[in-house]
């Protein structure tokens, strides 16, 4: 690969360029192949998707599982991985919730950042052989695709990406305790949501997961207008994305911007504590964040399961 092709490729984990694609097979492709570019030409040797089938030897491993060829390239001693040690069940959960529509820096929605990542993890995940599948949440769990890990999955998954339009009310706790109980075998759970909602039942959810056994993800999405109240007009419309009958309020942002900072950063901050208290990967991702920062967070978790 020439240094301008990989040049080019890295471009698409600007979500805003990879959101004019349009086609999330193209987006999904191009973001992953963007990224393991990146991990080949960084300095992080060692950090790859391309999962090694070996580990380091410990003490008290058969000395029948120990790779001689490997011993004699390295001079380090590695034991063979079956394939049942290495693969990994998951479980993609996308917010569908109306929330999730808004774009107030005019560039990309949250849903459909969070549908580009969603599909981007999934292909990089088939690519490794893991097995993959995905749920819609809003309002309760909507739909619930079980993970597989043949090439042709990926299809599915992606029609059904497609088709997720944000629309129901935010309840997205409900959601999280019903895909709880649906999923039989324990994996890695990625969450995929702005987590407007009551921060006490939505870590609820997230603990019920964890008490399944899952490894849990949660990739918090926000518009960065959300997170400032940067807006430019003296005088600002806010519409209510959930509410059927149109409601608003029409205030000056600057007005209410302390005190609507201190709010967000208060929400935030009882999300990280509480992930953390859970034992669930926390991460706040605005729209304007690259995707490879999102898929550095799942190779992390990755290498910990596995």
């Amino acid at each position: 690969m020439t240094e301008g092709a990989a040049a080019g490729l890295a471009d698409y984990l600007d979500p805003e360029t990879a959101s004019r694609l349009g086609r999330l097979d193209l987006i999904a492709r191009l973001v992953v192949e963007g990224f393991i570019t990146g991990l080949h030409r960084s300095p992080y040797h060692g950090f790859s998707v391309e999962f090694s089938e070996h580990r380091p030897y410990m003490p008290g491993d058969p000395l029948r599982d120990l790779d001689w060829k490997a011993l004699a390239r390295t001079d380090r001693l590695y034991v063979k991985r079956y394939e049942e040690e290495t693969n990994l069940k998951a479980c993609l959960a996308v917010d569908v919730s109306g929330s999730m529509a808004f774009t107030g820096s005019g560039r990309v929605s949250k849903s459909r950042y969070a549908c580009c990542l969603a599909a981007a993890l999934a292909y990089l995940m088939l690519r490794q052989r893991d097995a993959v599948g995905l749920a819609l949440l809003g309002g309760g769990l909507h739909s619930l695709v079980p993970p597989r890990s043949v090439g042709s999955h990926l299809n599915v998954l992606l029609r059904q990406l497609s088709g997720a339009e944000p629309a129901a009310e935010t309840a997205l706790a409900p959601g999280l305790h019903d895909l709880a109980e649906r999923l039989s075998r324990r994996g890695l759970v990625v969450v995929l949501s702005d987590l407007l909602d009551d921060p006490g039942e939505v870590l609820g959810g997230l603990r019920h997961l964890r008490h399944r056994g899952h490894e849990v993800l949660a990739l918090q999405v926000l518009d960065p207008r959300e997170l400032d109240l940067e807006f430019r007009r003296s005088e600002t419309r806010f519409v209510d994305l959930e509410d059927a009958e149109g409601g608003s309020i029409v205030t000056q942002p600057w007005h209410v911007q302390e005190s609507y900072r201190a709010h967000v950063e208060s929400l935030l901050g009882r999300y990280r504590r509480g992930c953390a208290e859970a034992g669930v990967d926390y991460a706040l991702m605005d729209t304007s964040t690259p995707f490879d920062t999102a898929l550095s967070r799942y190779l992390v978790r990755r290498r910990r399961i596995g």
